[in-house]
């Protein structure tokens, strides 16, 4: 069994971040009409921000970007395009909190109205925050340009908002090797950056969670907060509840998966509703539920080396490591130790 192939996400996605691809392409020498016309997208579309285009669409002219450009560092560039303004009702619901902490929740919660391919997950390990991202879709060949986009973009807004702060004593990990001609590291994220660590974390100082956003404004967050629930649900009602049940599993990154009643409840309808919703497209709710995580189990096996089998277990929400080892040999073949034997990319 595949572990992506009961993985949904919404599929569409403002047509004005092409745009800005385009035009930073165009600044490399390369015309924005060849791009456009190679992924498939109407140059038309770019014209209003509120058009929209498909992931796909986009991930073939990001695919197109790269391969015309041949700039390494394309990514980190883009990023460092997406301005918080970008974002529209997103970026205003954020800018206007109270606090850091606060602004960073609501990135998280909205987020997949702008990047349905992206999550976010915010903790804390000590005395530090930490951010770490996620990428959810298989395109693997745009992964760690995925990775630098947004990277870059939430160091670019944080030194907008905050000047250097929080880069002091703070570190970027990526779990992609130094790529080459990697000259933009240094220059967002200082020396602090640390390859191939098996996470793609922002880290920082706890307590600068507590800073107060300059531009807070509680009236302008609800407003904005509106205009975000809004799009999604123009979002989900163009989206199959599948694919919406799949997203809100992906979505947690603690090691917990949402059970029945809790997607039912997110999605404001009955445990029974959606059960019947999902059967009327020939989907399990138990069935999306496994296919995350295996892919989770796979991840933590070969990424997380000094985990035990019986750690990995509790994390995916086993009370008994044996079934943990059951349903592995179901999904693989081989027992979890085994397989991490054969696929293990070893300490970070």
């Amino acid at each position: 069994m595949n572990p992506t192939s009961n993985r949904g996400t919404l599929q569409v996605m403002r047509a004005h971040y092409a745009d800005i691809l385009c035009q930073l392409a165009a600044d490399k020498g390369v015309r924005p009409g060849d791009l456009l016309a190679a992924a498939g997208i109407r140059s038309s579309l770019l014209s209003h921000p509120e058009n929209l285009i498909t992931v796909d669409q986009f991930s073939a002219l990001c695919r197109e970007a790269l391969e015309r450009c041949g700039d390494n560092g394309l990514g980190l560039e883009f990023g460092l395009r997406l301005k918080f303004t970008t974002h529209g009702a997103m970026s205003q619901a954020a800018i206007s909190c109270d606090t850091l902490e606060q602004s960073l929740q609501v990135l998280m919660k909205y987020l997949h109205i702008r990047f349905s391919y992206v999550t976010l997950n915010l903790s804390t390990e000590g005395d530090e925050a930490v951010i770490t991202l996620d990428v959810l879709h298989d395109n693997h060949d745009l992964y760690r340009f995925n990775i630098e986009v947004f990277l870059a973009s939430l160091v670019d807004v944080s030194t907008l908002l905050f000047g250097s702060r929080l880069l002091e004593g703070g570190r970027c990990l990526v779990d992609y090797p130094r790529p080459e001609g990697a000259a933009l590291y240094p220059r967002l994220f200082g020396d602090a950056v640390r390859f191939s660590a098996g996470v793609n974390q922002l880290r920082f100082k706890k307590h600068f969670l507590d800073l107060p956003m300059l531009l807070a404004n509680p009236v302008a967050r609800r407003v904005a907060e509106a205009q975000c629930e809004e799009e999604m649900r123009q979002l989900q009602a163009s989206t199959s509840v599948t694919e919406q049940v799949a997203r809100l599993l992906e979505s947690v990154r603690d090691g917990r998966l949402l059970g029945l009643e809790d997607v039912a409840a997110q999605l404001h309808v009955s445990a029974r509703t959606l059960r019947r919703q999902l059967a009327a497209e020939g989907a399990r709710f138990q069935s999306l539920q496994e296919g995350v995580r295996h892919r989770r189990a796979l991840d933590l096996l070969r990424r997380n080396g000094q985990m035990s089998i019986d750690e990995i277990a509790e994390q995916l929400g086993y009370s008994d490591p044996s079934n943990f080892g059951r349903a592995f040999r179901k999904w693989e073949g081989i027992s979890p130790s085994a397989w991490r034997s054969l696929h293990s990319e070893g300490p970070a």
